[in-house]
């Protein structure tokens, strides 16, 4: 098959065009990632989410990351 390769340039173009800045219609309706949820949703489940993390041991994973200084 035939690749189409576009340049870096093209492509920060059209970022700024009209149909760019537009969603595609018949997208199904979730708040919150189609649409735009309430101030209050998003920060009621920003703060649920902070508790669960807070509660919960850490798996490890951040410990391979850690660095001596």
């Amino acid at each position: 098959g035939t690749r189409i390769i576009y340049d870096r340039k093209f492509l920060l173009d059209r970022r700024n065009s009209p149909m760019a800045q537009t969603p595609p219609c018949h997208l199904p309706d979730i708040p919150g990632v189609t649409s735009p949820g309430s101030a209050a949703e998003e920060a009621k489940a920003e703060a649920n989410s902070l508790n669960h993390q807070e509660g919960k041991p850490s798996m490890g994973d951040d410990a391979q990351f850690e660095m001596d200084i």
